[in-house]
């Protein structure tokens, strides 16, 4: 698996953007890492890199934001708070399959604690290595 390592917040919303910009619809990426790995700094990356002017916040209370006015619709998921019998109800599925929504990409935090997986997908583990700097591993799947 390849191993990256991000010397500042702007190499992880670098990478973010490049995932923006060339990303299919239907992509599918499943961060995992602590809390202030920058996984939500790599989702604003990938929304600048599809072009959406909104602010990207994490939706750890609304559980999923819905950004719609860029190349492709983002749709962005944080588990953080629920137990995995809970994510069955939102039903994360419709979103990565483009079932009633548009196809765009699905970028889901916390993704450990999703019951069940896509059939194809993109997994980015972060970890911290100092204050600032960050390591990567990419799986494809």
């Amino acid at each position: 698996m390849p191993k990256f390592f991000l010397k500042d917040v702007d190499a992880t919303k670098s990478l973010g953007q490049a995932l923006g910009k060339y990303l299919p619809p239907n992509s599918v990426i499943l961060l995992k890492g602590d809390l202030g790995t920058g996984k939500t700094t790599l989702i604003q990356g990938i929304g600048e890199g599809l072009g959406i002017s909104e602010s990207i916040v994490s939706p750890t209370f609304t559980l999923i934001n819905e950004y719609t006015d860029g190349r492709l619709p983002l749709y962005h998921f944080d588990l953080y708070r629920l137990e995995k019998e809970q994510i069955s109800n939102i039903a994360p599925e419709t979103y990565w399959e483009g079932i009633e929504v548009e196809p765009g990409i699905t970028a889901i935090e916390w993704s450990e604690r999703l019951p069940y997986k896509p059939s194809h997908y993109m997994q980015l583990e972060l970890t911290t290595k100092s204050e600032n700097q960050r390591s990567v591993i990419i799986l494809i799947v």
